[in-house]
């Protein structure tokens, strides 16, 4: 039986769990079969690929037959038998490569995002219908789906969550880090993602404020969706006299590295849909707080292997301040995450998982 030749879609800008997942998925598939990846030029999906079935298209909002044309013709070439694409903007463009193709290949579409309105107008009815596969990151993804498509135009939906890789430390660069920020004894609270609103890295801060006599400091990791919300974090700082507390790292590769100066790393998003920094946290044995909605809840057992929070800057002052104040539990809380990571959410089981999906389309 002929292998089903893939392209992974995703031209997205940003870097982050989604984007990400679309270069695991790619990484994963070519030990199986080939595979290729499409993404936007000069974004920074596209500069973190080093790889020779790499090839890019950029999004055009207002004529999307543009992108899909150049992609129909790729999918034509490469003899694509599979569209599976991951930013849920990317839908018009995989549909209308399909059509246009002479491959016509099966599209499979891994939601990461919520989904909060219904798809049941005209374009989306013709959207779906051109659709063979849902894959939802977790359960909560898959509940919205099943609301929100129609019975009549939804595809087959399946569950599987993302996984993550337990990778080698360089503890080298660790020391290094250590150094470059100032770190000594300090017990370092950890937020890793997109600097944007939604991420809650003011939450954080407000945390701070309240623990600034306690010797501890934070890392806010990760580069910037929206620079007017990072004035704003950082004259709030300057306001609460933290400037001494709070360290913005930017954007870096080295995320494992920055997560193990962390004893805490913190999600504090308002519905994330999944939270795979909880589970990259957890396969590095670091503890997580993480709010108690969507993802997390189906990852995180409280007081088990990780804790919960109700999304207040006071609630989070605690769970922090009973870390800090207790570091036995803080270590078995470590351990049992890690042990869960490895056990329910690791990288090559996952892929598996998706590429058998793959196979049954």
């Amino acid at each position: 039986m002929k292998k089903k030749n893939i392209v992974e879609l995703c031209l997205a800008h940003g870097l982050g769990g989604l984007e990400l997942s679309a270069l695991y998925c790619h990484d994963y598939f070519k030990t199986k079969t080939a595979s290729y990846i499409v993404v936007a030029p000069n974004t920074k999906l596209d500069n973190l690929i080093k790889d020779e079935n790499k090839f890019t298209i950029k999004r055009n909002k207002l004529f999307p037959f543009i992108p899909a044309l150049k992609l129909a013709k790729f999918i034509d070439e490469k003899d694509i038998d599979i569209i599976h694409f991951h930013w849920g903007k990317d839908i018009i463009t995989a549909v209308l490569a399909k059509l246009l193709s002479k491959k016509k290949p099966k599209i499979l579409h891994s939601r990461h995002m919520n989904m909060t309105r219904f798809k049941d107008d005209m374009y989306h009815r013709w959207l779906y219908k051109n659709i063979d596969m849902l894959h939802g990151v977790s359960k909560q993804v898959k509940e919205q789906m099943q609301k929100y498509i129609p019975d009549r135009i939804r595809p087959p939906i399946e569950p599987v969550y993302l996984g993550v890789k337990e990778s080698s430390i360089d503890d080298k660069k660790v020391q290094e880090l250590k150094s470059k920020y100032n770190l000594k004894d300090e017990f370092i609270v950890g937020m890793v993602g997109r600097i944007e609103e939604e991420k809650g890295q003011f939450l954080l801060i407000e945390a701070m404020k309240k623990l600034q006599n306690l010797n501890i400091k934070a890392l806010i990791i990760g580069h910037t969706m929206d620079e007017e919300y990072l004035k704003k974090l950082k004259q709030n700082v300057d306001d609460l006299g933290l400037q001494d507390k709070i360290i913005f790292t930017g954007f870096t590769k080295d995320v494992n590295e920055h997560m193990k100066l962390c004893d805490t790393v913190v999600l504090a998003t308002k519905k994330e849909t999944f939270g795979l920094v909880v589970v990259e946290a957890m396969i590095n044995k670091i503890c997580v707080i993480a709010t108690n909605n969507g993802g997390p809840l189906e990852i995180i057992d409280e007081g088990i292997n990780g804790l919960l929070f109700d999304r207040t800057s006071s609630d989070l002052v605690d769970k922090i301040e009973y870390l800090y104040n207790n570091s036995e539990k803080k270590l078995s809380l470590a351990k049992a995450g890690y042990e869960k990571a490895k056990r329910e959410f690791y990288h090559e089981t996952q892929m598996q998982k998706l590429y058998d999906l793959i196979e049954k389309i």
